[in-house]
Parts: structure tokens; C-alpha cells; sequence
């Protein structure tokens, strides 16, 4: 067997970074593109941040995927942006070129919207509640854009904070975009053809999120970004209640295949065996 690309290395960047998957996803590509690499699973706090990019690039990391709480940090770090970061206002990516340079992108669009439309196919005409203000809100918005939502309800248990995402990404997308609590979640429920989460409570280590599902009509689907735990207490919820769940794990794979390019020069696929090898991973 050759290998190829010897000594590349990149890293994850979380606080926490425990429940990170993506040292698995990686090392299954690094086995199966034949590549001789690694990911590094690094936990670094907010305030550390800046000074720990800056110290993986002298110590010849090629770059690294961005975590909660940091994708904002990140984008407000690099010197060069793809237009998705741009329009999100947060990376999940970044690499890290001659002379110090930091290219950021956002990934986290493309790996939702390929998720959705492998379960849901296109959204044309539909009305999402989406919950959730942050960095991984926003490239949801452009993904449920792209994908031909009609009608976008952000919730947010800061209101305000969900319309000053909502007025910045309004000139950007076709979607009507409306505002609201969490608390107004009974209210717009029964409209929803899909409810996705892009919060971080039931997260491994988070409170599960504490919604009723009994509003959403029978045909309405449910996505959570969270994929550690696999099964969230959200997705439970909606499997008992015979909604079509979709975890986090279709995002993350397809959010990694240009993560996984730009390391290590190789461009891999999303395959089953790909899944059970991630499922087999969380189980244990």
C-alpha cells in the first residue's frame, strides 16, 4: 500500500471538543484514500482562541474545522473569506496558507442543505421553524434558501438577537424570514412542513431541548444538527410521534468532504459504510 500526502495534519477546534466526531470521519477517509495524515481534536476556550490559531500555523497544521462556540471567531479571524462565510458570518473551515495567510469558508451550508435534500429532496414552497440564532443558524437559513423554503420562523430565546440575523441575511435570501421566542413555538408548530435545531442543547454534555412536538402536523419533519448523541431527545421525540427524523450525521459528512480536500488533497465520498462505521463510533 502507498501512501500519500505524508505528515499532513490538521485539527477540530471545540470547547468542549469531546463529543466531536470528526477525528473518526477523517481518520476513516485518511484509511481509505490511502492518505498519511491526522486530525487533532483540540479543546480551546474562547479567549484562547486567536493565540492557539496562530500557534497551530507555526507548528505546520494545514488548517483546522471550527466548532462551537469559535465558527464566528474564526471568520472574524481569516484574511479572505468564500462567500458563504460571508453571508453567514461565521467558518467552520479554516486553512491556512504561505506567510501566514487564513483562508475561511462555511461548509456547514453545503453539508445541511445535501442532508436535507437527501431525506426531504427540495423544500419548495415550505415553511421551516428553524431554532437557534448563532453561526450555525445562519448557514442553515442560506441552505434552507437554497433548497426553496418559502417561509423561514427563527426562534431564539433572545429575540432580538434572532432579528438582527434575520435583518442582515434578508437582502441575501428569497425566503421570508419572521422572528420570535422559543416561547412562540406553539404558535407557528402547526404550519411547519420541517423544524430543524441548530442549538446545542441536546448535545452530549447539555440539557436536552424541552419542546412539545404535539403542534407539528403528521406530515412535518424533524432535523437536529446535534450527532452526539446520535438520537437526541428531540429526534426520540419525533420517531415516537412518526415524523421522519433526521440527525446531525448527514451534515457533518458532507460538511467534511472539502474540510477533507483542503488538508490532505484528496476529495472523498459519502458512502453507508462511511455512516456505520460513525454510527458504530457513537454507539460505543
Amino acid at each position: 500500500m502507498t501512501l500519500t500526502g505524508a505528515g499532513k495534519i490538521a485539527g477540530v477546534i471545540g470547547w468542549p471538543i469531546v463529543h466531536s466526531v470528526s477525528p473518526t470521519l477523517h481518520g476513516y477517509w485518511l484509511n481509505e484514500e490511502n492518505v498519511n495524515g491526522a486530525l487533532v481534536p483540540l479543546a480551546v476556550a474562547r479567549e484562547n482562541f486567536a493565540r492557539v490559531i496562530r500557534a497551530l500555523q507555526l507548528a505546520g497544521f494545514r488548517g483546522v474545522n471550527v466548532t462551537l462556540p469559535h465558527k464566528e471567531a474564526a471568520f472574524a479571524l481569516a484574511d479572505q473569506s468564500d462567500e458563504a462565510a460571508k453571508a453567514a458570518g461565521a467558518a467552520n473551515l479554516l486553512i491556512f496558507h504561505a506567510e501566514g495567510h487564513i483562508e475561511a469558508r462555511n461548509t456547514d451550508m453545503v453539508g445541511l442543505r445535501e442532508s436535507i435534500r437527501e431525506k426531504l429532496g427540495d423544500l419548495k414552497g415550505s415553511t421551516v421553524v428553524l431554532l437557534g440564532a448563532g453561526g450555525a443558524a445562519r448557514g442553515a437559513i442560506l441552505a434552507l434558501n437554497e433548497l426553496g423554503a418559502a417561509r423561514v420562523h427563527i426562534l431564539n430565546r433572545h429575540p432580538d438577537k434572532a432579528a438582527i440575523l434575520a435583518k442582515a441575511l434578508k437582502p441575501m435570501v428569497a425566503s421570508q424570514l419572521d422572528v420570535g421566542d422559543l416561547a412562540d413555538w406553539p404558535k407557528v408548530a402547526g404550519a411547519a412542513d420541517l423544524l430543524v435545531n441548530t442549538t446545542s442543547a441536546g448535545m452530549k454534555g447539555h440539557s436536552a431541548l424541552a419542546l412539545d412536538l404535539a403542534g407539528l402536523k403528521p406530515s412535518a419533519a424533524v432535523l437536529d444538527i446535534v450527532y452526539n448523541p446520535l438520537e437526541t431527545v428531540l429526534l426520540k421525540d419525533a420517531k415516537a410521534r412518526g415524523h421522519v427524523a433526521i440527525d446531525g450525521l448527514g451534515m457533518l459528512m458532507h460538511q467534511g468532504v472539502p474540510s477533507f480536500e483542503a488538508f490532505f488533497g484528496v476529495r472523498p465520498k459519502v458512502t453507508d459504510g462511511l455512516r456505520k462505521h460513525l454510527e458504530q463510533s457513537l454507539d460505543g
